[in-house]
């Protein structure tokens, strides 16, 4: 059995080849890094299932409206699920051609999903969402306030769920 180290490292390339393979275009490479099975949730929450899929979507976006643009970001995250799984957490967003840094509104999170196989580590799944953090309204807050208040409204008028 290999060592959390060297899984990490392994894990971390997966990572960087990850943003290579977007950032050359090349959407054999970037298919190749997940498994056939896999599922990609894209930041606007479309899903495609399987390895032919994303390399077919990427195909059309290295060429397209993505052409020429790189990925950019770090690996956050690995916490191991099993010795062969683990949830990865990492950033990495597109910065386009004529750009030289990231708009604060592209900034992405990805969680991932991973694990062994006879290639090594593979992306199994993955969620893209946009980082856009909220604050969550305290009991107090104006909006728990007006929440409470509809309610109530709601349920004296019969309406809702029941």
């Amino acid at each position: 059995m290999e060592t959390r180290t060297a899984d990490d490292a392994r894990i971390a390339e997966l990572f960087t080849a990850f943003m290579d393979a977007w950032t050359a275009g090349d959407a054999e490479a970037f298919g190749a890094l997940f498994t056939e099975d896999s599922d990609y949730v894209s930041y606007d929450g479309t899903v495609a299932r399987g390895r032919g899929r994303h390399e077919h979507n990427h195909d059309l976006l290295f060429r397209g409206v993505l052409s020429g643009s790189a990925l950019v970001g770090d690996l956050e995250s690995v916490r191991y699920i099993t010795p062969d799984a683990a949830v990865a957490h990492g950033t990495a967003s597109v910065l386009m051609p004529w750009r030289s840094q990231l708009p604060a509104r592209r900034l992405s999170r990805q969680t991932l999903v991973l694990v062994r196989t006879p290639e090594g580590w593979r992306i199994s799944a993955l969620h893209n969402g946009r980082v856009r953090p909220v604050t969550v309204p305290g009991p107090d807050a104006f909006p728990s306030k007006m929440s409470r208040l509809m309610s109530r409204a709601a349920r004296r008028l019969g309406l809702g769920r029941r």
